[in-house]
């Protein structure tokens, strides 16, 4: 007999179908296998007290502030671990509790049954002279002969805009962005691409001009604040990118400040989703926005709290391309970040994101295709 220690990336359910346990027992069992952590914040220290013992109880465990036993504070925040069938177990048990647990429990509830999205690479073309990638600018035919490029590289969605929104950029008036945008759009409309088009803008005549031509996709990075911009998404059955940012491109990078940046970003999108879906919009993204209005620690807090957004029901976009926080953690020139964009990438769709938008297809293609074996899948 042999032992040996399988790694964090294993696939509990693969290597189960391999040894061709029954359906039924994978299920149970694969429940077991899967770790979760929740930070719960500001708690009734009555609550917390509860908590502790009855997730012993199911052999979760809630770690707590010294003192937290005998009271000496009011609200503690608190770290639950658990099996996601500990779990499943404790939202059963704290739905007759009081000090809030009840709506504890279907918040956990909300984490136990995500959907499964398929991982898609959007590729970037920007129509401009001052995006912050040289890399990343095509126009016309020299921008068709890219995005054919990088569907054949493995792109399942191209992103196009026509205004850079780099942090300290200026805006270009409306007419600018579309005259940038209208040549490509006008180049690719009819033609039967194997990726879907997505339009990179918060401008009204922008993206009706690309949702007339056949693109499928609207990115905004205002996240739907403007009401014009969510009806014509509704009018095209648009698929919407919500992204969250912190101020403007020209002054979100000027000491941005969260005082708890997962909770907040997770909160802008519940509120923005609500938005969405009143005005008819079904298909939705999230997108955090790193780099927009965002710290260095406040985009490694998002990038390793993906999780956190998939609650929503919607898969999840991860853009950390070539961006400034790789040379922060590890001083380059924007040329030299895509060993960084790479890990950045891979850990979060270790966590959970299905969208991954970068300006290298190809290489990530690759990192991908081999993150998916180590991981057991197709």
């Amino acid at each position: 007999m042999r032992i040996y220690k399988l790694g964090s990336l294993t696939d509990a359910a693969s290597i189960m179908r391999g040894l061709d346990v029954d359906k039924p027992g994978i299920k149970i069992m694969a429940k077991k296998a899967e770790v979760m952590l929740f930070m719960v914040r500001d708690m009734h220290v009555g609550a917390a007290n509860i908590l502790k013992q009855d997730a012993l109880s199911v052999g979760a465990d809630l770690a707590v502030p010294n003192g937290t036993i005998t009271c000496e504070m009011k609200r503690v925040d608190a770290l639950l671990i658990g099996t996601k069938k500990h779990i499943e177990l404790l939202a059963k048990k704290e739905l007759a509790q009081p000090y809030g647990l009840k709506q504890l429990a279907k918040a956990l509830r909300s984490y136990l049954s995500l959907p499964d999205f398929p991982l898609q690479i959007m590729g970037v073309i920007n129509a401009n002279e001052d995006s912050f990638y040289p890399g990343s600018r095509f126009m016309g035919e020299a921008a068709l002969q890219r995005i054919e490029q990088m569907i054949q590289d493995g792109a399942d969605i191209i992103d196009i805009g026509g205004m850079s929104t780099r942090p300290g950029s200026e805006e270009v008036s409306q007419e600018e962005e579309l005259a940038r945008i209208r040549p490509i759009a006008d180049l690719l409309a009819g033609r039967d691409l194997q990726a879907k088009l997505s339009i990179d803008t918060y401008r009204s005549r922008v993206a009706r001009y690309a949702l007339e031509r056949g693109f499928h996709i609207l990115n905004d990075i205002t996240g739907l604040a403007d009401d014009e911009l969510a009806r014509i998404a509704a009018e095209f059955d648009a698929t919407v990118v919500i992204m969250h940012m912190q101020g403007t491109p020209k002054t979100m990078q000027q000491n941005p400040h969260y005082e708890d940046v997962v909770s907040e970003v997770s909160d802008f999108f519940a509120r923005r989703i609500e938005k969405a879906q009143k005005f008819g919009i079904k298909k939705i993204i999230l997108d955090p926005g790193i780099g927009f209005g965002k710290r260095l620690e406040d985009n490694i807090a998002l990038i390793k709290s993906i999780g956190e957004f998939r609650k929503f029901g919607y898969p999840v976009l991860i853009g950390a391309s070539r961006k400034s926080m790789i040379d922060r953690i590890y001083p380059s020139s924007v040329e030299e970040r895509l060993p960084g964009t790479l890990a950045l990438h891979l850990a979060a769709v270790h966590e959970g994101a299905s969208i991954v938008r970068c300006h290298d297809v190809k290489e990530h293609a690759q990192a991908l295709a081999v993150y998916k074996a180590l991981r057991g899948e197709e």
